[in-house]
């Protein structure tokens, strides 16, 4: 979405305080006689904003940034204007009904907070949610629902796996421990080894990476941020084996391996 100018310092700018003020302006921009380009969208066009400004957010989290993290949700929080305001304009629903709607499921999803039900831990509650999914399934008409179409497969693909794997875990479908899983991840690697084909190898990478993401849950770790952050450890350390190779005047390719190896185990 183009970036807007910073709203000026007048006196009384032309929206409430509050929650209420990025709707205010959205619906502004909506109108008639408002922004061309604003109402021209649709919930199809604004679809890679929203994607967009999600990985934006999540990278102002990795930065612990609380000004960027600021800023990131309110562009998140203005891609929910927009749909909610176009949902209006068609008379489909309101941001009002939005919120009132995640309100009520978060009540009923929450029985040990507004309700008298107990429960001992957060696995627990988990567990109890995915039940009370189920529960919420079948009463609009989709009792054939199973627990992991819930995951959208429009998800990058690890996430998308870990999602799966929660959901069938909440179930009791899962390993006993993080040993059970370190052990798929083995033969999983000594299958991918023993592959003597494209075909086999491509489906052997395939449970090799599933089998990591189920040790890297039974860790508690979230393999995409574990990923990420590795990718940012490579980074680092491949720009700086650069500098170093290009201050003697060379180019990594004029390198052997042998001394490309040897200068990489000087920059960790």
């Amino acid at each position: 979405m183009p970036e807007s100018d910073p709203v000026s310092n007048a006196e009384d700018p032309p929206y409430s305080p509050g929650v209420e003020a990025l709707f205010e302006v959205v619906a502004r921009l909506r109108a008639p006689g408002g922004c061309p380009w604003d109402r021209q969208q649709t919930h199809e066009s604004l679809r890679p904003y929203l994607l967009e400004e999600t990985y934006e957010l999540l990278e102002a989290i990795d930065s612990g940034d609380d000004a960027k993290i600021k800023e990131e949700l309110g562009d998140v929080l203005l891609q929910v204007a927009m749909h909610a305001e176009i949902a209006a304009e068609q008379k489909r629903f309101t941001a009002a009904e939005v919120s009132e709607a995640a309100a009520a499921k978060m009540v009923a999803r929450h029985p040990h907070v507004f309700g008298d039900v107990a429960v001992a831990n957060a696995d627990e509650v988990l567990r109890n949610w995915e039940h009370a999914k189920v529960d919420e399934a079948k009463r609009a008409g989709r009792e054939g629902e199973s627990v992991v179409d819930r995951v959208p497969a429009s998800l990058p693909a690890l996430a998308w796996t870990l999602g799966l794997q929660k959901r069938a875990a909440r179930v009791g479908f899962d390993y006993n421990s993080p040993l059970g899983a370190s052990d798929a991840v083995a033969e999983e690697a000594r299958e991918l080894a023993d592959a003597r084909d494209p075909e086999a190898a491509f489906d052997e990478m395939g449970d090799l990476l599933f089998a990591m993401v189920a040790m890297a849950r039974k860790l508690k770790v979230n393999p995409e941020d574990a990923l990420r952050v590795a990718g940012q450890r490579f980074r680092k350390r491949f720009a700086e084996l650069e500098a170093a190779v290009a201050e003697e005047g060379l180019e990594l390719r004029q390198l052997q391996p042998d001394d490309l190896a040897k200068r990489w185990e000087r920059t960790g």
